[in-house]
Formats: structure tokens, sequence, C-alpha cells
């Protein structure tokens, strides 16, 4: 649950988002299989939410990007909390959206 929740570091951080779950999956891979994977998923689904926010910041200039931006925001907030409520009750939690970068 620690590694999904990790990612609001990324409020107080730059670039918490990655590197809380990125420490918290480093500490604690090797002692629980559960952590290893849900720590997986969530740098993936950080890292692929940073690119989806990174390429609407040009379409922004047109407008069309707020609104984009916006909802990649709620997404992240929202999917982040669904897995830390799954991870906590010891189900597997595979985001949408995320490019599986690491495996």
């Amino acid at each position: 649950m620690l590694c999904h929740l990790a990612a609001f570091a990324g409020n107080a951080i730059p670039l918490g988002h990655i590197i809380g779950p990125l420490v918290v999956w480093q500490l604690k891979k090797n002692d629980y299989p559960l952590t290893d994977d849900q720590g997986k998923q969530s740098l993936n689904f950080q890292i692929s939410m940073t690119i989806y926010f990174l390429l609407c910041l040009p379409l922004a200039l047109i407008v069309v990007g707020i609104p984009l931006i916006l909802a990649i925001w709620v997404l992240d907030i929202v999917f982040t909390i669904m897995a830390a409520i799954r991870a906590n009750n010891g189900e597997a939690y595979r985001y949408p959206l995320a490019i599986q970068f690491i495996k």
C-alpha cells in the first residue's frame, strides 16, 4: 500500500511521485512478493502519467491540453487511491493506462 501512497510525495517534492514509490519498492521488494509486484505497477503508472502530462503541455497552448491535464491529474489521484485500497486488502492491482516499463 505504501508504494502506491508514496506517489503523493509528488505534491511536496519535484518528481516525488516517482521517487517515493521507487524508494519503497527498492527497500521492501525482497521482503514481500506483493510489494515487489505493486511497486513495479506503481512506478510504471507514475512514469506513464508523467509522459502523458508532458505530451499534453504543448496542447495547453491551444487550450485543448488544459482539460486533458486536469483529467490526467484526477485519474492519477483516483487510480492511486484505488490501488492503495486493493493493496491494503492483499490484492494485486493493475493500473489502466499504464505502460509496462519495469517488468
